[in-house]
């Protein structure tokens, strides 16, 4: 049974949610504060983190680094919050899903299977290791390093480059890899965004960011991972 850990101050929202999660057959553990979520983050053993941005005593957005410390734990940020700037950032720092309240229920409940079903055909690739171009991931332990030297990469970034890396010199069009990587809505997260991910990756395992040559822009069609001279 799939273990979800719902970060929501609002107890109404909870207790409506808390039915419908439950009722999809997963179990359920939930906190009000960041000191009470820090605390039962500490015991381990979720599957799927949802949080609320603004808590009484902090902000999801630290409690999201604090958990990217340590995981790779797919992570839902739910909040009344908006505004573009929140939702890159939420994203960037290691957020792989962002809804806005009000929502509807079904669309809810369609992101948390959506996000599940990724993270458990993620960790059943077969392959332990990904190495081209002097890149080398280790996925079972999540680490990339460049020509020996670590990379440290947001979890956006690290999905980006293993899906690329996956695909080694096939094209990718970024309606493709926005559908593998993001389920948010696509207002804001658009082929503009997806420009900044990319230059943020080529920053970090590119020779010359200005000139790059691991991913490549195919004009007109898209990206891909480029193992060829």
């Amino acid at each position: 049974m799939k273990h979800i850990f719902f970060v929501e101050d609002d107890l109404s929202l909870i207790n409506g949610l808390s039915f419908a999660i439950r009722k999809q057959g997963y179990e359920l553990t939930t906190a009000r504060t960041r000191e009470e979520a820090e605390r039962l983050w500490a015991k381990g053993g979720y599957d799927l983190v949802i949080l609320d941005v603004t808590l009484p005593d902090g902000s999801g957005f630290d409690l999201c680094r604090k958990i990217r410390e340590s995981s790779k734990v797919p992570i839902m940020f739910l909040t009344a919050a908006d505004e573009e700037t929140d939702i890159i950032m939420g994203l960037d720092i290691g957020g792989d899903d962002y809804m806005t309240k009000p929502f509807k229920l079904a669309v809810f409940l369609s992101r948390i299977n959506a996000l599940l079903r990724r993270s458990d055909n993620f960790e059943q690739t077969v392959d332990t290791e990904l190495d081209s171009n002097g890149i080398r991931v280790q996925l079972l332990r999540q680490e990339v390093t460049k020509n020996g030297e670590t990379v440290d990469l947001t979890a956006s970034e690290y999905k980006l480059l293993c899906l690329f890396m996956e695909n080694a010199d096939i094209v990718l069009s970024p309606e493709k890899i926005l559908s593998r990587l993001w389920d948010c809505d696509e207002k804001y997260i658009d082929n503009n965004t997806l420009t900044v991910y990319i230059r943020r990756l080529r920053t970090k395992i590119e020779d010359d960011p200005a000139d790059p040559k691991k991913i490549v822009t195919v004009r007109r069609m898209g990206y891909k991972w480029n193992t060829t001279e």
